[in-house]
């Protein structure tokens, strides 16, 4: 391998920032799914709780490796010191407010999931699926939160947090926060939106992927970029499901601040259900009279080879993007800065590569009804585009107060390929 002394030269003297996961945290994972992909695929697995288990599959070895080989649990950040003896009866009271507080922020979740219409059907994604799935295990999540409440409290430094604040407020105590309280219902609205969703799309995904044999796909270029771009898929809503659930201050994976701002809201809500613009019909439909890839290229071998690859190029940068989050992954929440993998050549290569694929799978800019789509389709391929501009910017905002931020984003913008060509190129970065 060519060896450039200049560029070791120059990490060394101005060293990337220290991610706050490694990236053997993702390795595991992706190990761990794969093998159960394979066991699925070779038994015929299928279903929809075959998908569940390949999430665990994925989420279990990421956490043993972050609690064996990182010992995440002792990083200051998780605001636990292990050496704390209070006996349980000193946090007792502080327990019993922070159960209140959270018990009832379920109680809301569930109201409406209850009472709206969007998770109970179909149109948008098998949400009874994800509903069922909440259901079997409440009662569960109910009984385990006391012991693991009334533990971590002997444990954390300062226990009352944003559960113990609404707790507080409910019980008309003293001493709650209101930026705590709003800072820990924004957090929870952030995991039952996004979890509810994930749940209801890992199955589709799954079951497809496991279902194809592989021996086919080999035939042509379209095939074989389809099945690993469905692969790539297939990985990141396992990583993203795993994230969302494991928000846990022993992983350091919890959150510790939720998005504030409501163009941050905006901007990442309108590109999910039922909020979502892109999606047939939507103001941000893009696909009016448009053919895919293979399509245009249909007869020239050469270019749907190449054109497939890089396409599966793109969303393997997709996948690594949620891969190097290792068990934090969550839109709208700040649980810890990474600097590894994707995100040391720019500050959002999922966004990059996401709407490269797009661009370059759907060709907006041909449409088989005539010129007038083709220019309509790309001014709003162009749009959707700048959302995901306007997603980075209000990520950036949210994160920015953070030193250890403030000190990737400066690295970045000194060492990173993406943001020096940008900035070289429009003078804005990326």
């Amino acid at each position: 391998m060519y060896h450039d002394p200049a560029l070791a030269a120059r990490a060394k003297a101005d060293p990337r920032p220290r991610s706050a996961v490694s990236g053997a945290v993702g390795l595991v994972g992706l190990i761990g799914m794969t093998a159960w992909v394979v066991v699925a695929h070779v038994f015929g697995l299928d279903g929809p709780f075959s998908a569940l288990v390949n999430v665990a599959a994925c989420a279990l070895p990421m956490v043993v490796w972050s609690l064996a080989v990182d010992k995440v649990h002792r990083n200051p950040s998780t605001g636990l010191d292990w050496s704390l003896k209070r006996p349980w009866r000193e946090t007792l009271d502080v327990s019993v407010t922070k159960l209140t507080g959270l018990w009832l922020t379920w109680g809301a979740i569930a109201a409406i999931y209850a009472l709206s219409r969007v998770w109970g059907e179909t149109r948008y994604a098998n949400y009874p699926f994800a509903m069922s799935c909440f259901v079997a295990v409440a009662p569960a999540l109910f009984v385990l939160s006391i012991p693991y409440v009334l533990w971590l409290d002997r444990k954390l430094t300062d226990p009352r947090d944003g559960a113990w604040s609404l707790g507080a407020w409910a019980m008309g105590a003293e001493g709650w926060d209101r930026e705590a309280v709003f800072n820990h219902l924004r957090s929870w609205a952030v995991k039952a939106f996004f979890l509810a969703f994930m749940i209801a799309i890992v199955p589709p995904g799954f079951a497809e992927f496991v279902s194809i044999d592989p021996m086919t796909v080999l035939r042509n270029p379209v095939g074989l970029a389809t099945y690993l771009v469905t692969f790539m898929f297939v990985i990141d809503v396992a990583f993203a499901t795993a994230g969302y659930i494991l928000t846990f201050r022993p992983l350091d994976a919890h959150i510790r601040t939720a998005n504030p701002y409501a163009a941050g809201w905006t901007a990442a809500l309108i590109c999910y259900p039922p909020f979502l613009l892109m999606g047939e019909g939507g103001p941000l439909d893009y696909h009016q009279g448009t053919a895919d890839w293979s399509y245009w290229l249909d007869g020239h071998a050469w270019l749907l080879g190449a054109l497939g690859a890089i396409l599966v190029v793109l969303t393997a940068i997709y996948a690594w993007a949620t891969i190097a989050f290792g068990l934090r992954f969550s839109n709208l929440t700040h649980r810890g800065v990474l600097t590894h993998g994707p995100y040391a050549w720019t500050r959002h290569p999922a966004y990059l590569s996401k709407n490269l694929f797009w661009w370059l799978s759907t060709m907006p800019f041909l449409a088989t009804t005539g010129w007038h789509d083709a220019v309509r389709n790309a001014a709003v391929m162009a749009c959707v585009s700048g959302v995901y501009y306007w997603r980075a910017r209000t990520e950036e905002r949210h994160l920015g107060s953070d030193p250890a931020y403030q000190e990737y984003s400066a690295w970045m913008a000194r060492n990173a390929p993406v943001p020096r060509l940008l900035a070289r190129v429009t003078g804005r970065r990326l």
